[in-house]
């Protein structure tokens, strides 16, 4: 009986050995990376801002964009943008959006005119329910609207981000915009956000 028992526990110990030193812990093996999200085209499909277009070009300079909260921890990893006329050195600015701090400005070059462009950034970390904004400075742009005129309704959450307002502000300075709108969207802005 004793025998049975020692051999038993024998078999147990080399068990649970065996499941500790799986291929799981096989530091060689490569980490699963989450995807790339890009929030504009949920953003816009579920706010309906996306049924009417219009273009406009030259007109006045705004600094306009959108506000968000990451719901879990994650990077900004790239920038991208589409407008409807050529503009070289086209300022981007990442905001703390309750501080009204600049946490990054980049300048990306849009060299054809509905294009998009995606330019790789220093990875960002943004902050699990923390509020932020990006924004661009242009006199293009195109205007999103509901085919009824309605406005959306904030937040609107897309993957791992929600999404809580649109605003833009008039001018040529880097100032974070104070005039929200819920009834159209100007761009296109947009990020890839990695968790």
């Amino acid at each position: 009986m004793m025998k049975t028992i020692k051999t038993i526990i024998a078999i147990l110990a080399v068990s649970i050995f065996a499941m500790s030193c799986s291929k799981d812990d096989d530091p060689s093996l490569p980490l699963a990376i989450a995807p790339l999200q890009d929030p504009l085209a949920g953003y816009l499909s579920a706010s309906g801002l996306y049924q009417k277009v219009s273009i406009k070009i030259n007109g006045p300079d705004y600094e306009f964009g959108y506000s968000f909260i990451p719901l879990v921890n994650g990077k900004m990893t790239a920038i991208v943008a589409k407008i409807p006329d050529i503009r070289m050195a086209m300022r981007v600015t990442i905001w703390d959006k309750v501080a009204g701090t600049v946490l990054l400005t980049e300048a990306i070059d849009i060299v054809a005119a509905g294009v998009v462009v995606t330019k790789q950034i220093s990875p960002l970390d943004l902050v699990k329910n923390k509020e932020y904004f990006i924004t661009i400075n242009s006199n293009d742009w195109y205007e999103r609207k509901r085919t009824d005129n309605n406005s959306a309704f904030y937040p609107i959450t897309v993957g791992d981000l929600q999404i809580t307002s649109h605003s833009y502000r008039s001018g040529t300075a880097q100032a974070i915009p104070n005039s929200p709108q819920n009834n159209f969207y100007s761009g296109d802005l947009s990020f890839t956000f990695q968790k």
